[in-house]
Formats: structure tokens, sequence, C-alpha cells
């Protein structure tokens, strides 16, 4: 009896020891694709446009992002009589800002090989796998008084991603990645913080995103949509660097 006893006292420790180390990174995945809408609605994403205004250098803008999946990212802006616009697609890369230059300037191999996981709508940690990616648990971490799950992400390009999903929502709180920058051979990280989460067509999307950079620059600020739109026919002319 006593033996029955101390046998059972060590697998309970055992089993109360595997609870303690936490979900493995399978299960906050499979925990983040339903908080979000489920992986079937993730994956089927074809195109998403966003519409909203946007803090930058001081001033409000109106900006526009437009993604069509595996296929493009564009940003636009209108800055009073400014504009400007970053263009990236699975082949290359342009970016324009009237008050520099009215001629678009084309992106370095690097950085648009860098920007890749940008073309991927519902980012590249849903179903990672399937993919070609890898992921690995980090533990948890405290971002702004916010515990979350740190994950960090190796895409099958090689490219690593931090991200941070909230421990209670199990919604993307941050996310950090380095890429290349405009000169050879430079890198910036860049931080980006995801809030303000709302339903369209079943799925979570943040309408309100941050971005930091330890660079600086027109990249930084906090845009605020208050349009978002999936699976809309996507224009020709916005392949085009103008």
């Amino acid at each position: 009896m006593r033996n029955l006893l101390v046998v059972g006292l060590l697998v309970m420790a055992l089993v109360l020891a595997q609870f303690a180390q936490g979900q493995t990174i399978d299960e906050v995945v499979k925990k983040h694709e339903d908080a979000r809408g489920g992986k079937d609605k993730l994956i089927g994403l074809k195109s998403v446009y966003m519409e909203g205004a946007r803090q930058m250098m001081g001033n409000e803008v109106t900006v526009r992002v437009t993604k069509e999946q595996g296929k493009l990212f564009r940003t636009e802006f209108e800055m009073g009589a400014g504009n400007g616009f970053t263009l990236m697609t699975d082949k290359e890369g342009w970016m324009m800002f009237s008050m520099r230059s009215t001629t678009p300037s084309q992106l370095p191999a690097e950085a648009v090989a860098s920007m890749q996981p940008e073309l991927d709508i519902a980012g590249p940690l849903v179903d990672y796998v399937a993919k070609g990616h890898k992921a690995e648990l980090l533990g948890k971490d405290s971002v702004n008084g916010i515990t979350c799950f740190k994950i960090k992400l190796t895409t099958n390009a090689g490219k690593e991603i931090l991200y941070w999903l909230d421990a209670g929502t199990y919604l993307l709180y941050q996310s950090s990645q380095k890429t290349a920058g405009r000169r050879q051979g430079g890198e910036v990280e860049t931080f980006t913080i995801y809030t303000d989460y709302k339903a369209v067509d079943g799925i979570q999307i943040a309408h309100t995103i941050e971005t930091k950079s330890a660079g600086g620059g027109v990249g930084n600020g906090t845009a605020t949509f208050d349009k978002v739109e999936l699976n809309k026919p996507v224009d020709p002319k916005l392949y085009k660097p103008e």
C-alpha cells in the first residue's frame, strides 16, 4: 500500500512538472489562429485593403494599404501637397516621396528579400509548418505591462521574426524584425504594436498599428484605420510604381 502511494505521488509530480512547463508552440499558435477567426479563414484570405490616418513626422496623413496574397504589398499616403508610396511585389520594390523626389526609386534586392513576409496576409506564423517555417516558443515576456508568449519564427528563407502574443487573448500584440536598409549592408530593426482589434468578416483585425524603428524616419508613426475590406478585387494599376 505504501509503495502504491509513493508511485502515485511520483506520477502526480511528473504530471504537475509537465503542466508547469506550459503550453507547446503548436498549442499556442493554434489558440492564436482560433482567436483571430480560425486557420481556414485566415489562409483563405486573398486580399486586404485598409484606409485611415497616420501620424507621421508630426503631421496627420491619409494612408491606404493594399495587399494581394503572395503578390503585392503597397502603402500609399497623402500629406497636404505631398504624397508617396512604397510598393513591394514578389520580385521587386519601389519607393517614392514627393517632398524629396517625384521619381520612384527602386529598392535594393536585399530590401525586397527581407520584406517578403509582408506579402503573407495572414502572417507567417499562421499555418507555419505547411509554409516551411520553423517556430520556437521562448517563454513569456512582459511588454508594456502585458504578459505575452514570445515566439521566434524562422522563415523558409532564413529570416527571423519575433512575435509577442497577448497571453490573455492570444492575439498578436507586438512583432519585431530586421530589414535591410536602403544602404547596402545596413539593417534596421522595426517594432510593430497591434491594438484595437475588431472583427471584419469574422476575422480579428488590428485597427491601430504603431511602428517604431531605431533609425527613425518616415516609417515611424501610428496608423488608425477606419475602413478595412477583405477579399476585394485588386486594381492591376497598383502593381505599377506610379
